[in-house]
């Protein structure tokens, strides 16, 4: 009976430890908004009971989720900064396991105030890295599109070529609805979106899916824009078409569709013109799930051209996302193009010679004709609540044909040296594939997190160059003296091949309720498999022994890093911050070769890297925050190779194998603030690097008797570090229901750089140039805008250039230019526009190049028709005045120079354009804002 009677009780206490594991798997969920039902996100959540203590945080649509809750009653506790906190207490209905609490409504705090609401006044808010405007109080004309609406937001610019700056930095992607669009890119997004359909615009400092996902951030990060479409635009469709001839045979036609329901957006667009105006950008690729090393801007068209040479356009592109449930998610793009480029250059170069002056005059006339495919895939798959997959594999292809002719003459000290011409004609076709992908895991509902990405690219670049180079040589003993002809022609056969592998490992513990740990390990590797072929022939056909001019390069190496990090993270309402450390090792290995010479590549590194961030919000509008990052590179291909590398005999490079990579300390601090209750917004950021083991140029000009001026090229670790400060401000201030806008930004830049000079060409170590440059800018400008009807928008901007060379007083030089605008919009009826853009440039400084000081008109009219203004009839003028130029200042190392290239001229276009839509829920009358004809070409 006693073994029975222990039997019996352990049955019972197993069922009761069952049914109480199973009554303990309870799920809370719920929905955070505002007094005006938008959602909160990133609020702080706690679920209390005698056996639970539970926290998580609100999504970016306002959701919160509790898992294996053990108690049948509990208390929910909401906090978020510039919001009254709330509670409530809750109890699971009977044999319930899973509840949806009522939406909490949050109350502002009102000393805390987020964004406030004034008649007229753009609503703003501040979301940690994230600056979030509304759209719906924009007085925008009907036609609108995107950038139209960018250029009403403060601390925004858009400037004439359509490039996007948003608090003093460059816009790198645009995403719609938090995916990319058409792989990011600025201009395809916001000069084709119907600005009438968007909700919200956010301007981000995205540190990659990463960040985005752990809240974990690190490196540098980049601007994005992210285009919130209005909800009730997620069913119909939209399309316009366009055409337009004008003088000097110039003309355009544009087409679009974009089709939605609510789980698939399509979008499909084309375009060909000769007024430099393209449509995509090949140069951009998607995100994918792991960041690369490098970057850069995004080039391209602009309002009325491209600002180099004049390019016939082709292209076309589809855009498509589907939804196949809340949980897996696919989108991606495919993009083909073709330009044809016609481009004329004059250049003035001064290089840095101790005792000499060294003037180059150059005329280049060059055709290049590009044909490009682009594509991408995303799935997002969010298998459980805790586990999260992305994959983006990539294709691209690139051919191009290029034709240049180029003229150029030697002065040393105001004496003519040599004269020369060259032809070259170059072929080159790169295909690229690539494949990135993440996966993160949540260990629990308290913070413990693992997250893994990878990502691997594949490139190979075959270029063939024909190049025929005649060159005349004075005697500098005897001004006198016939010019010497020399005659090269070679022919050039480069294959390379490379490919980027890396991998991050991120684990992250909470410690506390407001700390926790993470370690950290990234594993990068870019591999080179190099070959370079030249040989060389006479004016006769027959070989050409020249040492200089046969070659035959070989180059396979690879840079290897690993980094292996801890840092602790702390976050409350107030203050985040992370400190901690990692450290790098890196190896630099591989082998080079040449007919008769070669050489192993070994060099390794090790860098300790500090980890730093901080963050401070004084209220929800002004922030403050710091951000730390390093980093290593690696050398370039020429840059290692241990012997002479030359396509004449005049120019030459000899690289150096024992090149240690240089390393990078980077800072940024941000300061956003303001009064939005008023109006008025600010926005500053300081950045400063400072580079150790910097790669620069040990530069040798000397002449050579019978070949005139000699340059060659070597490389070494700088002996001292190099550093660039920049920083930029922003104020704006809207006035009497948002009527009148005010605009003042301006920045200051400084850059320490060097390099070693020499005219000696038997000198091992060169003298040691430092050159100082200081770029200031300033701007101001004004709005003013009563209603969609009229707008008038005044301005004027100064930039200020000014460079001081260590060795080279005569090379202390500075160029300046002030550019007063105005530009503006009136409806001289209803259906009848008006629009003028004038800009006077006054140019100083820049020398012979150019004395130009353009005035540059740009107007329009147009009569809109037919039901609902669906048609319209535009006449556009560019350049009244046939002014238009194009100069920039380079400064380098040894040397600066003054560019000027063509522009479009003037011309005068006729242009129809038809549009078309329908949305479920809206009457046909109501397209206000659709995309009408723009003062830019593919512009819908």
């Amino acid at each position: 009976m006693d073994r029975i009677r222990k039997a019996l009780m352990l049955v019972c206490i197993l069922a009761l430890s069952m049914s109480v594991h199973a009554q303990a798997n309870r799920v809370v969920e719920g929905m955070l908004r505002d007094t005006e039902s938008r959602p909160i996100s990133g609020a702080t959540v706690y679920l209390m009971s005698a056996t639970d203590t539970l926290k998580t945080s609100s999504t970016n649509a306002g959701f919160f989720t509790f898992t294996n809750v053990a108690a049948t009653k509990f208390t929910i506790r909401v906090s978020s900064l510039g919001f009254q906190a709330v509670e409530k207490e809750v109890e699971f209905p009977e044999g319930q396991k899973e509840i949806r609490v009522p939406s909490f409504a949050l109350a502002v705090n009102a000393n805390q105030i987020e964004e406030v609401v004034v008649a007229g006044v753009l609503t703003v808010q501040v979301k940690g890295d994230t600056v979030e405007y509304s759209t719906k109080d924009l007085k925008l004309r009907q036609g609108a599109v995107a950038e139209d609406a960018l250029k009403r937001l403060q601390g925004v610019e858009v400037d004439k070529d359509g490039n996007v700056t948003a608090q003093g930095e460059n816009v790198t992607r645009v995403r719609i609805n938090g995916k990319d669009f058409f792989g990011g890119d600025v201009k395809t997004a916001t000069q084709n979106l119907p600005a009438n359909i968007i909700e919200k615009i956010q301007v981000v400092d995205d540190f990659g899916d990463m960040a985005n996902i752990t809240g974990n951030k690190s490196g540098d990060s980049e601007k994005v824009l992210n285009i919130q479409i209005d909800p009730k635009y997620n069913k119909g469709f939209m399309t316009t078409l366009r055409a337009g001839y004008g003088t000097d045979n110039t003309y355009q036609a544009t087409g679009m569709w974009m089709g939605m329901t609510d789980k698939t957006q399509v979008s499909v667009l084309g375009n060909l013109n000769n007024i430099n105006a393209p449509l995509f950008d090949f140069n951009t690729s998607g995100g994918g799930a792991r960041r690369r090393m490098g970057g850069g801007g995004r080039p391209g068209g602009g309002m009325f051209g491209n600002p180099s040479g004049i390019t016939d356009v082709g292209s076309i592109g589809v855009n498509i996302r589907h939804d196949f449930s809340e949980k897996l998610k696919v989108y991606g793009n495919y993009s083909f193009g073709r330009d044809d480029n016609n481009t004329f250059t004059k250049s003035l170069i001064e290089y840095t010679l101790p005792e000499l002056k060294q003037v180059e005059n150059t005329e280049d006339n060059g055709n290049r004709i590009t044909t490009s495919h682009r594509m991408e895939a995303n799935l997002e798959w969010n298998i459980t609540d805790r586990d999260y997959i992305k994959l983006t594999p990539q294709f691209g292809y690139n051919d191009v044909n290029n034709n240049s002719n180029t003229f150029a003459s030697t002065f040393i000290s105001d004496l003519l040296d040599n004269e020369q011409t060259q032809k070259v004609l170059t072929n080159t076709n790169v295909p690229r594939y690539s494949i990135s992908g993440l996966y993160n895991r949540k260990l629990n509902d308290k913070g413990r997190n693992l997250f893994f990405n990878f990502n691997y690219d594949n490139s190979a670049t075959e270029n063939d160059y024909d190049r025929v180079l005649e060159r005349m040589v004075a005697d500098p003993e005897n001004a006198n003296t016939p010019l010497r002809e020399i005659y090269e022609k070679t022919l050039q056969e480069v294959n390379n091949k490379s490919w980027n592998a890396g991998t991050t490992l991120s684990y992250t513990e909470p410690l506390s309720q407001y700390g926790k740990l993470e370690l950290t390990y990234d594993f990068n590797k870019n591999a080179y498999n190099n070959k370079n072929f030249q040989d060389a022939f006479n004016e006769d056909g027959s070989s050409n022994p020249d040492e200089e001019l046969n070659f035959h390069y070989l180059q396979d190496y690879s840079f290897t890093t690993h980094r292996i990090g801890a840092s602790y993270m702390h976050e409350n309402e107030k203050v985040k911050y992370s400190l901690g450390a990692s450290v790098q090792p890196s190896v630099l290995e591989g082998d080079a070769s040449s007919d008769d010479a070669s050489a192993l590549i070994n060099r390794k590194n090790f860098n300790f890297i500090p980890i730093a961030r901080f963050e401070y919000k004084f209220s929800r509008q002004k922030s403050l925050s710091l951000n730390y990052s390093g980093r290593s590179n690696e050398p370039s291909v020429n840059q290692i190779l241990p012997y002479q590398v030359s396509n004449n005999r005049t120019s030459t490079t000899i690289g150096n194998p024992d090149l240690d990579p240089e390393f990078r300390h980077q800072m940024t601090i941000r300061y956003r603030g303001g009064d939005f209750q008023k109006g008025n917004t600010f926005f500053a950021f300081v950045n400063g690097s400072l580079t150790k083991d910097r790669i620069t140029n040990f530069n040798k000009s000397y002449n050579e008797p019978g070949l005139g001026m000699i340059r060659e090229t070597r490389f070494l670790n700088a002996e001292d570090p190099v550093y660039n400060i920049s920083s930029f401000y922003h104020f704006g201030n809207s006035l009497k229901e948002k009527t009148y806008n005010l605009m003042l930004m301006g920045g200051v830049t400084y850059n320490k750089n060097l390099s070693y000079i020499s005219n000696d060409p038997t000198a091992e170590v060169g003298e040691k140039n430092v050159i100082n440059n200081y770029v200031f800018m300033q701007g101001l400008s004004f709005r003013y805008t009563p209603s969609e009807n009229l707008e008038i928008s005044p301005g004027v901007r100064y930039n200020y250039n000014l460079s001081r060379n260590q060795l080279q007083t005569q090379n202390n030089n500075n160029v300046s230019s002030i550019t007063p605008t105005l530009n503006g919009s009136v409806n001289i009826t209803k259906s009848t526009i008006f629009g003028a853009d004038l800009s006077k440039t006054f140019n100083k400084g820049y020398g012979p190049l150019t004395s130009a000081n353009p005035f540059i008109i740009n107007t329009y009219i147009e009569q809109r028709f037919m039901k609902d203004d669906r048609a319209t009839l535009r006449l556009q003028a560019y350049d009244l005045l046939n002014e238009q130029t194009n100069i920039s200042r380079t400064v380098a190392e040894n040397y600066y120079a003054d560019t000027q290239t063509n522009r479009l001229g003037r011309y005068f276009m006729l242009m129809f354009t038809f549009k078309l839509q329908k949305f479920s829920g809206l009457p046909p009358s109501d397209d206000r804002g659709f995309p009408g004809p723009g003062g830019r070409g593919p512009r819908f």
